[in-house]
């Protein structure tokens, strides 16, 4: 440790601060960084809004693949599946792109430049997929509802509409799948996060947020949030907040939790990747 080292707590949990974290040539930069994800093989993958869209590191910060996708018009989210597939959310551009770990796309869900007023989809935030494939998107721009897909891509059912009662949304941003298969969903401009079963059932939320960006689940059953004040919150599987700290950047727009338990934050303003590596 030196004097210039800069810790932060989550819980009983102490973390070193390392930003920027990774090492791009200079040819490359974090300027339009949007989200992070950890992906199964344990590489890193940052997802840009410039070309090559989508960088990825080794677990030591080594720049070893980067993806060029020209066709994207805006990239907002990336996830990485226990498969190896990776989605990317192109918000403006109405479609969900499903990748190989390879960077090679596997499918497309949505159309380019064809906007759908309560369908699939209308500036769509987020997507994942469950352990038995199938998809849930976060259609959370134009739209305010969440999609379910089977695992071949057929829509099976919609649920939400504009609100903030249960099940009504404003601003859906982020989706993820916990560790007992319940839904959470970012509820943005409603300062909360939603639980649901995957049948679309509501369970419960999650408030004392102020504008939640990312959700990413923690393998006991817990939570990570980002918000806007900007600060990253750890919850428990039954809600309660068990830790918190800031982000460094005005915006923690994406986060990611790795299997050595270091978490990834892709921060807005200024544009940087940051990572709290545990130290106790």
């Amino acid at each position: 440790m030196t004097s210039r080292d800069q810790f932060v707590g989550l819980g009983e949990r102490l973390y070193r601060v390392e930003r920027p974290w990774g090492q791009l040539p200079p040819q490359l930069s974090y300027d339009g960084i949007t989200d992070v994800a950890v992906m199964s093989s344990g590489r890193v993958a940052v997802l840009l809004r410039n070309d090559p869209a989508v960088l990825v590191f080794d677990p030591n910060g080594s720049l070893v693949d980067q993806w060029s996708v020209p066709d994207i018009v805006a990239g907002h989210y990336i996830r990485a599946a226990s498969t190896g597939r990776v989605y990317v959310t192109d918000f403006d551009g109405h479609r969900v792109i499903v990748f190989g770990n390879d960077g090679r796309c596997e499918r497309i869900l949505g159309a380019r430049d064809e906007p759908r007023f309560g369908a699939p989809f209308n500036h769509p935030a987020d997507a994942v997929e469950a352990p038995d494939g199938e998809i849930y998107v976060a259609d959370g721009y134009g739209n305010s509802c969440v999609h379910r897909f089977a695992a071949d891509g057929r829509l099976l059912t919609t649920w939400g509409r504009p609100g903030s009662g249960p099940l009504e949304f404003s601003t859906p941003h982020a989706i993820a799948i916990d560790r007992a298969g319940r839904l959470l969903v970012g509820d943005r401009e409603n300062n909360r996060v939603q639980i649901l079963d995957r049948d679309g059932k509501w369970l419960g939320q999650i408030e004392g947020l102020y504008k939640p960006m990312a959700v990413e689940p923690t393998p006991d059953g817990g939570v990570l949030v980002t918000d806007h004040t900007p600060r990253l919150s750890l919850y428990s599987a039954e809600g309660q907040l068990i830790g918190r700290c800031r982000t460094f950047g005005t915006v923690g727009h994406g986060c990611a939790l790795a299997p050595d338990d270091c978490i990834y934050i892709a921060e807005m303003g200024p544009a940087m990747l940051t990572r709290l590596t545990p130290v106790n």
